[in-house]
């Protein structure tokens, strides 16, 4: 399994989560390869595909770019999201046409955060929309941290203290729910 996206995987507690519940279920039998940079967007997971996810040949490979994309001054529109995601599923299957993609959106960014990133939501409609088209695993995260942002503020703050990543608390006990 190779995880692939932006700091919310690669600074993520949820990836060695995964690992833990992998190897307590499946001991000895499954690789995880934690292949996510930090301040990162598709056009840099196109280019470090092969190294970076290809190489390992995997059997499964999450992909989570859209909150950096959604990101202004990397101006990677919702199409260029869209398109560069494609083009990852499509270069991932060239290689291995039976490797299992699942699709992730994430948290909601708040404050100066969400300034950068005003269409958050359509560049996660992207990914949910692409997974459907495609018959995709679609791991949907943003509408259960979007309800405690409603519900909860205070929770979602000390879930999220700097408005963007989770915390090691927020990131497994959402992310891997």
């Amino acid at each position: 399994i190779v995880v692939y996206g932006t700091s919310l995987t690669e600074g993520g507690a949820w990836v060695s989560g995964l690992k833990e519940i992998l190897d307590r279920r499946f001991p000895g039998q499954v690789k995880l390869t934690n292949s996510a940079k930090a301040a990162q967007w598709s056009g840099w997971g196109l280019e470090n595909l092969e190294e970076r996810v290809i190489a390992f040949a995997p059997d499964a490979v999450f992909l989570e770019f859209a909150i950096n994309d959604s990101y202004l001054p990397y101006q990677t529109s919702v199409t260029k999201c869209d398109e560069n995601l494609n083009a990852l599923i499509d270069r991932v299957h060239a290689a291995n046409k039976n490797c299992e993609i699942l699709l992730m959106t994430m948290n909601p960014p708040v404050r100066e955060h969400l300034e950068i990133r005003p269409l958050i939501e359509q560049y996660y409609q992207v990914y949910r929309d692409t997974a459907r088209k495609r018959g995709l695993l679609l791991i949907d995260h943003y509408p259960v941290w979007r309800r405690i942002l409603d519900e909860n503020p205070a929770e979602f703050n000390r879930l999220i203290p700097d408005g963007i990543h989770p915390s090691d608390e927020g990131s497994t006990k959402l992310t891997l729910a």
